[in-house]
């Protein structure tokens, strides 16, 4: 089981970046990981997602040309580069972790997660 903790979360401007952090635990170079968030009263949306090597990635139409996910399996982490903000993207960050090798879009598919980290987006 992998545990995960996520960082770099804060407020930003609209037009402005951030990236994201998940330390992992436990065997990471092995897990396909995800990025997800969910916004106040909505359901948890994903939002990227990278394979165990790094090799294939996947990205939500909404985040699409804005955001890129990659990782370092030296240092058990994985990152998320926010460009372009928007007050849309604001929402709790979260990754997940899933020993499976397809790159699923659903949090249900992920067999841990962290506690996530808040992003807003505002001016």
């Amino acid at each position: 089981q992998a545990q995960l903790v996520e960082s770099g979360g804060g407020l930003v401007q609209p037009g402005g970046s951030l990236t994201l952090s998940c330390a992992a635990s436990a065997r990471f170079s092995t897990y396909t990981m995800g990025w997800f968030r969910q916004a106040p009263g909505k359901e948890r949306d994903f939002v990227a997602a990278i394979s165990w090597n790094g090799g294939r990635t996947s990205y939500a139409d909404s985040v699409k040309g804005r955001f890129s996910i990659s990782r370092d399996n030296a240092k058990n982490t994985v990152y998320l580069q926010m460009n372009s903000l928007k007050p849309e993207d604001t929402a709790v960050y979260l990754c997940a972790a899933t020993r499976g090798i397809v790159l699923r879009v659903g949090i249900r598919d992920y067999d841990d997660r962290g506690q996530g980290t808040q992003v807003t987006v505002s001016s």
